[in-house]
């Protein structure tokens, strides 16, 4: 909490929230690109919801941080 008052903690305080704002897209891309080849209607179905949760957050979050 005294960084962010200084100021110097308020980049890190961004890259934390970008994590946490994209960690369930990224693993939902790891995911489907693993099943990619076992199963491929349902790597297809992953990937599909990865990119809109990437698309959505992107948009969430850089409303969010301007």
């Amino acid at each position: 909490m005294i960084l962010l008052m200084s100021g110097n903690g308020i980049l890190q305080l961004i890259v934390i929230f970008y994590i946490v704002c994209h960690s369930p897209a990224i693993v939902t891309l790891i995911i489907g690109l693993n099943r990619l080849k076992s199963r491929p209607e349902n790597a297809k179905k992953l990937l599909i919801f990865s990119g809109v949760y990437f698309l959505i957050g992107g948009g969430i979050c850089g409303a969010l941080l301007t």
